[in-house]
């Protein structure tokens, strides 16, 4: 028997990209959030689906959407702020947990601290799964793999190229990144994590036949790429970094700030001032993308593979179209499988170890990610 999907946040504008994505794949999810009359509208447009009340502010009224087995997709971010009751339900009900977070200090509490709990309940914990960050982890596993034993270090790049024509994120989007600007990240370093700005190293990576800058943050692939190499496909991995390379030409900004990141953390009125700044920003942007810049944007995730002396053994780039379908496609996909067919483990679990990687290559291609012809 198939299990109950159901959608939280979704009448949000990935909530209902994901909706969209979902009655594609002939699914019937229900549409979970705290406006009725907003889920009614939704659920109407998509042929009449189901709805319910919950607010991320309630958490009892989100832990009653699902039981044993079913599946949770939350789109309600800031995860930072709002994203602890939609785990916190999955867990105490030992149900798939999926959602669209790309901010790294969420992915990091749903590893170490809610994945230990979800391994007692039976929970399965699958955050960030979306264009943050299942195309870096797909194309670092399959570089990791081709590489093999020798591999000693792998580095991703996540680029946007073209988004012309206006505001190419969402204010949810600007308001998560806002979130997490002055927060500690993390890279992975002979066999633990570490605490670090974001920034803190910056490379360039050879994307649509032009070097382009990126800078470090945190992600999932720090956690997934160690656990594939540990299986025995490389156990001499030493080094994962994940770069993100969307700022263009300012890149060289952001690493140069990660220098006073951390003082600006630790002194109060100047982080009050940053962040009351980046709200402001927020404040100021439109809900939703522009179509336009979407349109003409092309989204590029590198991965490279390197032995202990540097020399490159494997790379893979692979392409797709704007972030907000890439989300949509893959949380509807991966609900789709792990409703029908469940996933592989319990815990906090990355998109390679839930659905293995020849699977998660298949249901990427299906969202349009696919290797680059002309990287």
């Amino acid at each position: 028997m198939t299990a109950k999907i159901v959608l939280f946040g979704a009448t949000g504008y990935t909530g209902a990209r994901t909706a969209e994505a979902m009655t594609r794949r002939g699914l019937a999810p229900v549409l979970a959030g705290r406006d009725p009359a907003r889920l009614a509208t939704v659920a109407e447009r998509l042929g009449g689906l189901p709805t319910a009340t919950a607010d991320a502010s309630d958490p009892a009224s989100v832990r009653s959407l699902i039981g044993a087995g079913d599946v949770l997709v939350s789109t309600v971010g800031p995860f930072a702020e709002r994203g602890g009751p939609a785990v916190a339900a999955a867990v105490d009900a030992g149900a798939v947990y999926l959602d669209s977070t790309g901010e790294p200090p969420f992915i990091r509490e749903v590893f170490e601290r809610h994945g230990p709990e979800a391994e007692r309940t039976g929970a399965a914990l699958l955050p960030a799964f979306g264009n943050d960050y299942v195309p870096g982890v797909l194309a670092g596993a399959m570089a990791l793999t081709e590489a093999g034993v020798a591999t000693a270090s792998v580095h991703v790049g996540y680029f946007l190229v073209g988004g012309r024509g206006g505001q190419p994120f969402s204010k949810g989007t600007l308001r998560s990144l806002a979130g997490v600007l002055l927060e500690p990240m993390y890279a992975w370093r002979d066999g633990s994590l570490h605490d670090e700005p974001a920034g803190l190293r910056m490379r360039e990576f050879a994307v649509a036949g032009k070097d382009r800058p990126a800078a470090t943050i945190g992600a999932v692939e720090q956690f997934a790429l160690p656990r594939l190499a540990a299986t025995g496909v490389a156990p001499r991995l030493r080094e994962v970094d994940v770069y993100l390379g969307w700022f263009g030409p300012a890149t060289k900004a952001v690493h140069l700030g990660s220098k006073i990141t951390p003082f600006l953390a630790r002194t109060e009125p100047l982080a009050r001032a940053v962040n009351a700044l980046a709200g402001l920003a927020v404040r100021r942007a439109s809900e939703e993308p522009s179509a336009a810049a979407l349109a003409s944007s092309t989204s590029y995730f590198v991965a490279e593979a390197s032995g202990a002396s540097g020399q490159r053994l494997a790379s893979v780039t692979l392409t797709a179209p704007d972030p907000y379908a890439i989300t949509a496609d893959l949380l509807a996909w991966a609900a789709g499988h792990a409703a029908e067919h469940g996933v592989t483990g319990t815990g906090a679990l990355d998109p390679v170890a839930a659905f293995g990687l020849d699977t998660l290559r298949a249901g990427a291609a299906e969202a349009g990610i696919v290797p680059a012809h002309n990287p």
